[in-house]
């Protein structure tokens, strides 16, 4: 039986194949945005088995074994690795046609060298034993996966009063051969209607910041302070993670009013609430246009559904999903507010519904800026599109109402620090489209053209646009 995970997967043609063995598969990667923990990269961490690295904290996977009915505690609970490890394995021929089927057999493939047979039942403890055999080697742990990849840059997510000790730990190691930067995600300065979580960060802001809290005005002061210090620790990339826009009009007293409510825990009328948020938001941009910084935003996702477990197991557990919301006229007006004023950063937008595809790629075109290639850009398939339909879907409608020349090209987005085999399967869906365009006649048989297009976008437009 041919491998699954073999030189030419996924690539369908001789001109996709030459496009990714020449021109992608050697870039260097800069991961932009993703969670992994600067501690582990500081602490140069091991793990004790595979499970440990490959199933914890991994949301997709989590879903799939709740959608076959496997108790919780072989998924999140304390059942111990193998048992984990073995309940997944007899789920995956399961998931056929899944993502997961794909990326589980590429993760094993290229960090545990496991590609001569597929995980099942039958092949769960050969698997597992040869993988947790890799694991002991002297170049698995964490520094040493970020170089084997040739990872140049990752983006952390850290919020404001983070202490970024572990970035200035690594910053300070020359052996380090990757550079860890914090990125600027101040999301719970907007959580003004969730007194349990606001106002403990208030404090932690506060402490961190060492400035008093008692107005808005102090809020506003206290988050330039970190902003300033983020910057000082080579920052140049903020984050938000949004249901959806805030846009309101708004006028700074009312929004001092409304925060003062707020930071006694007291209730809020839901439309006062949305627009202290809008001021929030709109100061949070200026800061980072006033730095040059790049703002991302992740819009879209309906987060916490299942109120009993989100009560057991909290957030960011696997029960997020796509919100259907209206974005176009708040973004819109969001950018609009900014550019007016000409404090409108470069901005990378992520949307979690495909539907929302075509707005995105139109409405980012109304506010680029001379001098400033690419600056509004239609970012990569996110979260639950960062598989081939939603990869192809996102890179089609950026073709067709954009300019796919500039594009910044993927990212990871992901807590695992075996995820960098998101970049492969992007580069090799990128060169699969574009030569099926080039054998259909829809681009030319060029492949100094087509080969530096593809290494602009999976290496050179990201080093360019974010100066790294």
């Amino acid at each position: 039986m041919t491998p699954l995970i073999h030189d030419q997967f996924l690539l369908e043609s001789p001109v996709a194949q030459r496009l990714y063995h020449e021109h992608a598969a050697g870039q260097p990667i800069i991961d932009y945005h993703c969670h992994l923990s600067p501690a582990e990269v500081a602490q140069d961490k091991r793990w004790r088995t595979i499970t440990e690295i490959w199933l914890g904290g991994d949301h997709y996977k989590w879903r799939a074994l709740r959608a076959l009915g496997v108790p919780e505690n072989l998924i999140t609970g304390d059942a111990d690795d193998w048992d984990k490890f073995a309940a997944f394995a007899s789920a995956m021929p399961k998931l056929l046609r899944n993502p997961l089927y794909h990326w589980s057999h590429l993760e094993l493939a290229r960090y545990f060298g496991v590609s001569d047979v597929l995980l099942s039942a039958d092949t769960a403890q050969q698997v597992y034993d040869r993988c947790n055999a890799a694991i002991t080697a002297p170049n698995f742990s964490a520094r040493q996966i970020l170089a084997n990849w040739k990872v140049e840059m990752v983006g952390t997510t850290d919020d404001p009063v983070d202490s970024l000790e572990h970035h200035r730990t690594i910053a300070a190691d020359a052996s380090v051969t990757t550079k860890v930067l914090p990125t600027w995600r101040p999301d719970k300065a907007l959580w003004i209607d969730d007194p349990d979580t606001f106002l403990p960060w208030l404090n932690d802001l506060a402490t961190a910041a060492d400035h008093d809290l008692g107005t808005l005005d102090d809020l506003l002061a206290a988050l330039r302070k970190r902003h300033d210090y983020f910057a000082a620790h080579g920052c140049q990339l903020s984050d938000r993670g949004l249901a959806r826009i805030y846009a309101d009009d708004f006028t700074h007293s009312d929004a001092a009013r409304t925060y003062e409510l707020g930071r006694e825990g007291k209730p809020l009328d839901p439309a006062a609430a949305n627009r202290y948020r809008s001021l929030v938001l709109h100061e949070l941009a200026v800061m980072d246009a006033e730095k040059g910084w790049t703002m991302q935003m992740h819009i879209g996702a309906q987060r916490n559904n299942n109120s009993r477990m989100f009560a057991a197991l909290g957030r960011d557990t696997g029960y997020d999903s796509m919100g259907d919301l209206p974005l176009a006229a708040d973004l819109a007006k969001h950018f609009d507010r900014l550019d007016q004023i000409e404090r409108l950063p470069k901005t990378i937008v992520y949307n979690l519904n495909p539907r929302d595809n075509a707005m995105i790629a139109t409405l980012l075109g109304n506010f680029h800026q001379a001098g400033v290639p690419g600056k509004m850009q239609f970012g990569s398939g996110w979260w639950f599109l960062d598989q081939l339909d939603g990869m192809q879907a996102q890179l089609e409608a950026l073709s067709q109402m954009g300019v796919l020349s500039q594009f910044v090209g993927m990212l990871t987005d992901s807590r695992s620090f075996l995820s960098y085999t998101r970049h492969e399967y992007f580069r090799r869906l990128l060169c699969n489209i574009l030569g099926d365009d080039v054998n259909r006649g829809r681009l030319p048989n060029d492949f100094a053209l087509i080969g530096n297009l593809v290494e602009d976008i999976c290496y050179r437009n990201a080093k360019r646009y974010f100066g790294f």
